[in-house]
């Protein structure tokens, strides 16, 4: 593909080879896994049905259930290092928590939220907020999870995104 070639000289980009991609979106499920070969430099370009974009994977139908999913199990990670800050017999006071709590996950939970905000796979991400509300404010299972943001101070999720 002599133009894609020309067009990057012209304008004087470099494509790094180890994450430049190719990905179909597509209404239709036959053309969208279809793998197009775009070469450059005589070598084609790799297919990924998932790239990743600013961090946000994308998927064919823009469900974002492959980056809700990684999301889920980074946050899951970072509960982890709360639970142990929490600890059971020197544990920390739950404003210092709270604190821990919005720097370590909320951020990581947050990032990008608009694109992804109104996807149906939210309520997985959501689940293991309500673990991290827990931690923070040493709710058991059996407390309502509606109650978690008002015990914890934060707001809930839906309303943050």
């Amino acid at each position: 593909m002599a133009d894609l070639a020309t067009y990057l000289e012209t304008w004087r980009l470099k494509l790094s080879m180890a994450k430049t991609t190719t990905t179909a979106f597509h209404l239709n499920t036959k053309e969208a896994r279809r793998q197009h070969t775009v070469p450059l430099n005589g070598s084609p370009l790799p297919y990924n049905p998932t790239p990743t974009y600013l961090g946000v994977k994308l998927d064919r139908q823009l469900t974002f259930k492959h980056h809700l999913e990684s999301l889920r199990a980074k946050v899951s990670s970072r509960n982890n290092l709360l639970r142990r800050l929490a600890g059971s017999s020197w544990g920390a006071n739950t404003s210092t928590l709270r604190t821990r709590a919005l720097a370590l996950v909320y951020s990581a939970a947050e990032y990008a939220a608009s694109a992804w905000c109104r996807s149906v796979h939210t309520h997985k991400l959501d689940t293991t907020l309500n673990e991290t509300l827990r931690i923070i404010t040493g709710c058991l299972r059996p407390t309502p999870s509606e109650l978690l943001p008002v015990l914890a101070g934060i707001a809930p999720a839906a309303l943050r995104r």
